[in-house]
């Protein structure tokens, strides 16, 4: 059973002006001692690691495999009483590119990175301060039918389906809080793309991470990896899994 979301990494041309954003920008604290952890080697002074709650955030140089995801949209959660103050003080310094939707009582603001991943920042039930988990991660699939029944292998469960976009979004197995939306190539809100070769680790709790292999082994495009502590896999798009015990 997958647990907890334990990272998603971003591929960034160049650390600093990456590090400058989500530490000044955003007020993400900097992880110490997590570098290497989502590829699972040595420190290579090629990755960063922020804090998002419980979630790591990796931001990744392109020197070695897997690369995190391009262009990859994703919503981190804010406190609900926090969100006017990010809206006006974001608004200040982004002087009009912000753009802002209402779900229901709950409102998202979105904006862009250095590497072009469009940021959503949306209310939720999180106690903060600040950043406090990723709730959404979206990713480009070339079928709909066969990505949805890729993740229904895994325990997420289809939720709302798109009438104009071609997009289903489907939640995680409880207690992850993370919902996946799927999308064949399309811009979305703020012109939002889906992430390719995106990389997520998921943690899993009550059964090794090679019992979750078997429920998609068949499906998979590849296995990178197969330890009873860490099993990596390439989904049919590309994307790179990771489940760690």
């Amino acid at each position: 059973m997958l647990t907890q979301l334990a990272w998603l990494a971003l591929e960034v041309k160049y650390l600093e002006p990456a590090r400058r954003f989500y530490a000044e920008t955003l007020e993400m604290d900097v992880r110490e001692g997590r570098v290497g952890r989502s590829r699972g080697d040595d420190e290579n002074g090629d990755e960063l690691t922020f804090a998002a709650g419980e979630t790591d955030l990796v931001l990744r140089r392109p020197t070695g495999l897997p690369r995190g995801g391009l262009h990859t949209h994703f919503a981190f959660s804010i406190p609900v009483a926090e969100y006017d103050d990010w809206w006006d003080r974001l608004s200040e310094r982004y002087d009009g590119d912000l753009e802002e939707t209402q779900f229901g009582t709950a409102k998202s603001l979105y904006l862009y990175d250095p590497d072009g991943n469009c940021v959503e920042l949306g209310q939720r039930d999180v106690d903060g301060p600040g950043i406090d988990g990723i709730f959404e991660v979206v990713l480009e699939v070339e079928s709909l039918e066969r990505a949805e029944s890729f993740y229904a292998d895994l325990g997420f469960e289809t939720v709302d389906r798109g009438s104009e976009r071609k997009r289903v979004r489907m939640n995680g197995p409880d207690p992850t809080g993370l919902a996946l939306e799927l999308w064949e190539p399309q811009l979305g809100i703020a012109d939002a793309r889906g992430g390719v070769h995106v990389d997520l680790g998921f943690e899993v709790e009550g059964e090794a991470p090679t019992q979750v292999l078997e429920a998609i082994r068949d499906c998979v495009r590849s296995v990178e990896r197969e330890t009873d502590e860490r099993v990596v896999v390439r989904d049919p798009d590309g994307h790179v899994l990771t489940f760690t015990a």
